[in-house]
């Protein structure tokens, strides 16, 4: 199949124009939430304050960049060389997943200006969120500095490029200790609502649920957008590249196997420290155990016969099982199951244009990402640099 985008008779892509709908629609809504407020665009209440732009946008985007973290500590910390391909898509896709966090935060803030000011006007310190914010703010941080060698790179700054090339081995490290902290620390933010969360997603293991699921998230993530990438930018990948990708969906796949695994069992010792068992037996406990059963053993089990058998396209089908796993339980942790002994009327659901907004978003990662790839050495090796590595 061809890895160029069908274009109509105009040559304009049908996708372009999609994207073009999506970002004058986001363009418009935004202007609307930052004249109007967050009541004209959004369906938050006092009962929901957090919404899909938490829920989706923040809870998701942090959980799917974790392939920055994972990628960069299996080849620079465990020394597993054959994964180095993998790693500058990686640290791409986490940079821009944590960059359009914080412009998502800005939306969700009530006043976006003050964003700034638990760190310099009035540190929160004791407060779990703070602790988030700091995190993310430094993570973000590094994960620039790890992706500017393949920007120095392309604007020909060698000097510069080989001062943040030194610093790779202490940025994974750091990287590493803040991805730790802040992806559990996102998982705590919850422990505070045990009246509001139904028992089944409530347990005091969520930042342990959090950051495990962070791990597999973060290699099906890559295998996903690897998928993508061979399709839509082969002819941006050079031989080294395109040699290294099967071993890295495979080595990937074995990985993340037996992390869900583990994550299967930590999940069923929650339900049973707790003494939830008879919630299984309610309509609650049927949405837990398609979420448990469809989006954590199915494609663990996947993943272990890909790699047996070295069957790439069933890997790639556990990837994106594994994403929309990710997907749905952090929209249950964070909405579907919050609030939930409200009757349907006091419940939350998005108002449409808050669902435009996550979208808008999505779609300006991905133009971001397609922009750095077809300019930047990010599938292939610079020629000058290709001793460096």
């Amino acid at each position: 199949m061809s890895n160029t985008i069908a274009t109509n008779k105009s040559g304009i892509s049908p996708l372009v124009v999609a994207a073009g709908v999506i970002v004058i629609a986001g363009l418009i809504i935004t202007g609307m939430r930052f004249l109007l407020g967050l009541g004209a665009v959004t369906n938050l209440s006092d009962n929901n304050p957090w919404g899909l732009w938490i829920g989706f946008d923040l809870l998701v985007g942090v959980a799917t960049a974790a392939g920055g973290y994972t990628t960069s500590a299996a080849c620079y910390l465990f020394g597993i060389k054959k994964y180095h391909a993998a790693v500058r898509p990686a640290i791409l896709t986490g940079f821009l997943g944590y960059s359009l966090v914080v412009v998502a935060l800005l939306y969700d803030v009530g006043q976006p200006l003050r964003l700034p000011f638990p760190f310099f006007v009035q540190q929160g310190t004791t407060s779990v969120l703070f602790e988030v914010g700091a995190c993310v703010a430094l993570y973000l941080t590094v994960l620039f500095l790890e992706f500017s060698p393949a920007a120095l790179e392309w604007l020909g700054y060698s000097k510069a490029r080989n001062l943040a090339a030194r610093l790779t081995i202490a940025l994974t490290i750091f990287g590493v200790v803040l991805s730790t902290l802040h992806q559990s620390s996102l998982g705590a933010l919850f422990l505070i609502a045990p009246s509001k969360l139904h028992p089944l997603w409530y347990s005091s293991y969520l930042p342990v649920f959090f950051f495990v699921s962070s791990i597999f998230s973060g290699l099906s993530m890559v295998i996903f957008e690897g998928t993508l990438s061979h399709r839509f930018f082969h002819d941006k990948m050079d031989e080294a590249h395109l040699k290294a990708a099967d071993k890295i969906v495979q080595g990937f796949s074995k990985a993340a196997a037996f992390v869900m695994a583990g994550y299967f069992f930590i999940k069923i010792v929650g339900v049973a420290a707790a003494g939830n068992w008879a919630y299984l037996g309610t309509g609650w406990g049927a949405w837990f155990l398609v979420e448990l059963l469809g989006f954590v053993a199915l494609p663990s089990f996947l993943y272990a016969i890909g790699a047996r058998e070295k069957n790439n396209r069933i890997i790639r089908w556990a990837a994106g099982l594994t994403v929309l796993g990710i997907v749905l339980n952090r929209l249950n942790v964070s909405l579907v199951a919050f609030n939930w002994q409200l009757p349907a009327s006091e419940r939350y659901f998005p108002n449409w244009m808050e669902i435009v907004v996550s979208l808008f978003l999505v779609t300006l990662g991905v133009l971001a990402f397609r922009f750095v790839v077809k300019r930047m050495p990010i599938f292939f090796e610079h020629p000058e640099y290709k001793d460096a590595h």
